[in-house]
């Protein structure tokens, strides 16, 4: 594992969004990943948390979703609550809140509120059903958002088209259909707020863009080469040589052999033999599934790993999380790390003059007022700054 933590030693690269203020309205799930990501990337992300814990009840040592990050403890419904965040906002370039809607209005510290006090701000709102509709005011998670984007239906369960779909944790929806498409957002809200100095809102929904992330689909359902339904199709399991097989003795293996000639080669090594159905046979496709998983149960995941190593089948092992971590090219590549005796990933994407780096731990509630206010220039968040300038010290 490559380790991209900063030490004394070795002081962390600034990150291609070194400079860059962030203000994150403490939440759950999808605004917390988001600005992990733009601290992954060198931005100075300072989290407001809440007095009261944490509702996910997780030592906050572990919350990874809060590394890079420093926090200060802010009651937005106390009387100075929602001054003091102003007065953060005031001195931020982005800020991420994922409330439901008019809820950050009612404390105060909505759109109109925070472009008042400063008008490059952009501020990104981080919602499952979005700011407006007839689902805007109900309560939700991802799988629900993914269900009615119409993605969620798209994944294979384990029976088939016939079983109901399977669950891929929370990554589609929170994490690919929020939190990047709110990165996304806030960083081109902020290259036009650097550009005209005029900030914006941006209203990024779960359902909005796990919906888009299906846009080449739609392309293939008006050309008549998707059918709307699951488990029929080249890319979601209906295709035998696109599909999920298991090994004898348990352990599955991944099956992409999409173009004829790395199909041929997997053909070659799996020895399907010369009497197999084509592979584009689709009347014969429930005979070459029951065959191709007939020759995968004759040896263990290990041996047919070893068997298609090196060659361009497109058959790779299915792996847990922690095999994962330990996989030959992804310790390579340093994919994974462990820092603070915590293996984790590494930060992505990976620049080549200004890489992202984990110089900070996971921040634990209010750790950092003081030093957030001395950096920030917020007196009003620590009291003793004002009790040491008082006393002219």
């Amino acid at each position: 594992m490559r380790d991209t933590s900063a030490t004394p030693e070795r002081p962390a690269a600034p990150g291609p969004l070194a400079g860059v203020r962030v203000v994150e309205l403490a939440g759950i799930g999808p605004g917390p990943f988001a600005a992990m990501l733009l601290g992954d990337l060198g931005a100075d992300v300072v989290r407001v948390d809440r007095p009261e814990p944490s509702p996910l009840g997780t030592d906050p040592a572990y919350d990874l979703t809060n590394r890079n990050k420093r926090s200060v403890l802010v009651d937005l419904k106390a009387a100075d609550g929602p001054g003091l965040v102003l007065d953060l906002v005031e001195r931020a370039d982005l800020l991420i809140e994922g409330y439901r809607p008019g809820v950050a209005e009612r404390l105060g510290v909505g759109p109109d509120a925070c472009l008042a006090r400063n008008p490059a701000l952009v501020y990104g709102r981080m919602t499952g059903w979005g700011q407006d509709g007839p689902r805007a005011a109900t309560a939700g998670h991802d799988l629900g958002y993914a269900a009615v984007a119409g993605v969620l239906g798209l994944v294979a369960g384990p029976g088939g088209a016939a079983e109901p779909p399977g669950i891929p944790a929370n990554l589609l929806g929170d994490y690919a259909g929020g939190s990047l498409y709110l990165v996304v957002g806030l960083l081109a809200g902020l290259h036009h707020a650097r550009a005209t100095g005029t900030g914006q809102v941006v209203d990024a929904a779960i359902v909005d863009g796990a919906a888009h992330l299906g846009s080449m689909l739609w392309g293939l359902l008006a050309a008549g080469h998707w059918q709307d339904r699951r488990g029929v199709n080249l890319l979601d399991g209906g295709a035998p040589f696109y599909a999920i097989y298991r090994a004898s003795g348990g352990g599955h293996l991944a099956v992409g052999a999409l173009e004829p000639r790395f199909y041929a080669e997997f053909a070659r090594l799996l020895e399907l033999g010369p009497d197999a159905p084509g592979q584009y046979d689709l009347a014969r496709w429930p005979e070459l599934r029951a065959r191709i998983a007939e020759r995968f149960a004759t040896r263990t995941r290990a041996e047919w790993e070893a068997r298609f190593a090196g060659t361009d089948a497109c058959v790779e092992p299915v792996l847990t999380m922690r095999q994962a971590s330990a996989d030959e090219h992804l310790t390579a590549r340093g994919t994974y790390v462990e820092a603070d005796g915590v293996t984790q990933p590494a930060p992505a994407p990976r620049f080549s003059a200004t890489p992202g780096a984990l110089r900070r731990p996971p921040a634990r509630p209010g750790a950092d007022t003081a030093e957030v206010a001395r950096d920030w220039g917020v007196a009003a968040l620590d009291p003793s700054l004002n009790s040491a300038a008082d006393q002219g010290e």
